[in-house]
């Protein structure tokens, strides 16, 4: 599975889910056995060559139809800001899934 979270820092440990408009880095996080197997940041989502299944945001409220015209699941964060926190309740199933 593969997980693409807009964050406001290329640190892994540091990283922090932000708002698609305050968006600095992408970060394209691949799941393999419920752990995380990479974590690549990239500057512009163009430039990811791996194929996105979800993206993750921090409300209901962000412009996400670009992601949805392209068959790419939307799941909100409510709570969770850091990279671990927003894969374990992905792993959890207690991310909101915007298309219910």
């Amino acid at each position: 599975m593969n997980l693409l979270i807009p964050v406001d820092s290329k640190n892994k440990e540091e990283a922090l889910l932000t708002k698609l408009d305050d968006i600095k880095n992408w970060a394209f996080i691949e799941i393999e056995e419920g752990k995380i197997s990479s974590c690549n940041f990239f500057n512009d989502r163009n430039d990811i060559q791996g194929w996105v299944e979800c993206v993750v945001v921090q409300n209901e409220q962000e412009y996400v139809w670009p992601f949805i015209e392209e068959n790419i699941m939307v799941l909100v964060a409510p709570s969770q800001r850091t990279i671990t926190e927003i894969v374990e309740a992905f792993l959890f199933r207690e991310l909101h899934d915007l298309a219910v």
